[in-house]
């Protein structure tokens, strides 16, 4: 089943038919808002507000753990997140989508995963992930290719039929929040290669890789970052863009839900392969 992570600007998904809410406790804590589980043409989807339903979560205290694992308790194997970003980027303009297909992470002081050793919780479960937390192993998961590559592919083919303007790819910078940047920041992201920047894009993806589920990005550029633009930074003007691109967006989750391959092509469920110690 595809979960959707809704960002800022995008707490309810128009077109689902809603089958049951249901709030849960996860082992790591309650997740920020119910989980709506419903229906699109007949393909089951669940819908997750990031920050909850009334923006009560500030990016550096989202649960995020006990997001991903709620979403994997309700059946979900594959996440599409969407988020507001800043372009970092030139080339990116206010409106643009792109496809996440790499990051940088510069929080400081998230739990950012669920292995932790001999501190590491125990669960209900005989699958992989449970065996390795009961069993207190630390775990290293690769994150050569963190995004998966067959819901890439889909999204690409999705914004290309819409003639919506869009880049295939872009590396996003991660920072703690809930500031936004200074220009300084902005000028040593661009150095080390980011195409946008945010605050809640990791852990997520990370989180979702270490529980084998595909996870794919998909962020709209909201404003120039600090010092790229012309003006000093608001939240009314992030929110004001998502409200504009919110039609759009919707049309893309839409079709993305309708046309998701139920069979698998990509390697995401083989992420915790050779990863204990």
């Amino acid at each position: 089943m595809l979960g959707v992570i809704g960002g800022s600007g995008l707490y309810e998904l128009d077109g689902l038919k809603v089958l049951e809410e249901k709030s849960l406790k996860t082992p790591f804590g309650e997740p920020s808002s119910s989980i709506i589980l419903g229906e699109i043409e007949g393909r089951k989807i669940a819908f997750l507000a990031r920050h909850g339903r009334d923006h009560a979560y500030p990016p550096h205290l989202v649960p995020y753990r006990a997001n991903v694992w709620a979403l994997r308790e309700v059946g979900v194997d594959r996440i599409l997140a969407v988020s507001a970003v800043g372009g970092i980027n030139k080339l990116f303009s206010p409106g643009d989508f792109v496809i996440i297909d790499s990051f940088l992470d510069f929080t400081k002081q998230r739990k950012s995963t669920f292995y932790e050793g001999k501190f590491s919780v125990q669960v209900e479960g005989e699958d992989k992930v449970a065996e390795l937390l009961n069993s207190k192993k630390v775990v290293h998961v690769d994150v050569s290719d963190p995004y998966c590559p067959q819901m890439r592919m889909l999204l690409m083919e999705i914004l290309q039929e819409k003639g919506f303007r869009y880049h295939p790819a872009g590396v996003y910078a991660c920072t703690e929040g809930p500031r936004f940047e200074t220009p300084a920041e902005i000028k040593a992201l661009e150095i080390l290669g980011a195409d946008v920047v945010g605050m809640t894009g990791y852990p997520e993806v990370v989180l979702a890789r270490e529980l084998t589920m595909c996870y794919a990005s998909i962020c709209v550029v909201a404003n120039p970052a600090a010092g790229i633009s012309a003006g000093r930074l608001t939240s009314d003007e992030v929110l004001e863009l998502m409200g504009k691109k919110e039609a759009q967006i919707k049309e893309i989750l839409l079709e993305f839900v309708r046309r998701l391959p139920e069979d698998k092509t990509c390697r995401c469920e083989e992420a915790l392969e050779g990863a204990e110690v």
